[in-house]
């Protein structure tokens, strides 16, 4: 095992590949458990067995002898160039507060450069505030593709959310700040150039007390902001048809958005009048051969 906490910004816990079968049971089971509204399937034991003998990595977080989170991932090709692939990444509930994610991140980048690759790939749930934390606040990833309807419909009967859109992500391992980042104590300061940016989907305090979305405006300006909800779970429990709203505002919005060029770049928690707020940070990409603009 990996010493607790090695390279990783975080004590008391260890980080190991797994490979027994013990730790493959514990790794199905832990998948279940941490799925919270996603509806997928674990990756079964056999598919985790196989995996590290073919450039794929299982790996885990400890807590003593206690799995508390989960890495699954596999070699990904694009044409001009190799990458590994995060088909599965979940932490322990009880563990969703301690920094786990961030550092079991830390540790996957540390196994993916021992592979020889640059990058991380990946896709999530846009409407969940946690992920979008982690992978553009804590990370640095970029995104700049939305997936509709990636794993199509849930046939869950008991399903709130029966789509499965996804936005894509790219992680740049060496990119600059990505050290800094994974050793911070806290997420990143505001980004001041976002300030002022306007807002592509239009919300509202629902009927339940939960802000919900009344409007998506096309976004016209270099830099716009996306809200999403700071708690999906708690709207697919208190307020299911508030959820299915955010769906389909978040979908319209990204896919303008993105149609236009823009990348996610950045997210945001904002606690404005002790209400909590989740933002995407998004930016125009400059035309082909036009210089980036200058910071605002």
């Amino acid at each position: 095992m990996a010493a607790a906490g090695a390279g990783t910004g975080l004590k008391g816990f260890g980080f190991r590949r797994l490979g027994k079968p013990e730790e493959l049971r514990a790794a199905e089971e832990l998948q279940r458990v941490a799925s919270g509204g996603s509806h997928e399937a674990p990756v079964p034991l056999p598919v985790l067995r196989s995996l590290p003998d073919h450039g794929g990595l299982v790996l885990g977080a400890f807590a003593d002898i206690y799995l508390a989170g989960l890495s699954v991932g596999y070699l990904g090709w694009d044409g001009p160039g190799l990458y590994h692939y995060v088909h599965r990444f979940v932490v322990r509930p009880e563990y969703a507060n301690h920094g786990l994610g961030r550092a079991l991140a830390g540790y996957l980048r540390t196994e993916v450069q021992q592979q020889g690759l640059e990058s991380v790939r990946g896709v999530f749930d846009p409407l969940s505030s946690r992920s979008a934390g982690l992978v553009h606040g804590r990370l640095g990833a970029t995104s700049d593709r939305y997936l509709t309807h990636y794993y199509g419909q849930s046939l869950d009967p008991e399903a709130v959310d029966k789509e499965s859109d996804r936005l894509r992500f790219r992680w740049a391992l060496n990119g600059p700040g990505v050290e800094e980042r994974l050793a911070a104590a806290h997420g990143p300061p505001a980004d001041p150039a976002f300030a002022e940016a306007p807002a592509i989907v239009e919300t509202e305090t629902g009927e339940s007390g939960l802000r919900v979305p009344t409007a998506v405006v096309e976004p016209t300006a270099p830099r716009v902001t996306l809200e999403i909800p700071f708690d999906i779970e708690l709207l697919r429990e208190h307020e299911p048809t508030g959820a299915r709203r955010w769906r389909h505002a978040v979908r319209d919005a990204f896919r303008a958005a993105t149609d236009l060029g823009y990348v996610v770049v950045g997210f945001e928690v904002r606690k404005p009048e002790r209400e909590r707020r989740g933002f995407y940070l998004l930016e125009a990409s400059p035309p082909a051969g036009s210089p980036a603009p200058p910071p605002a």
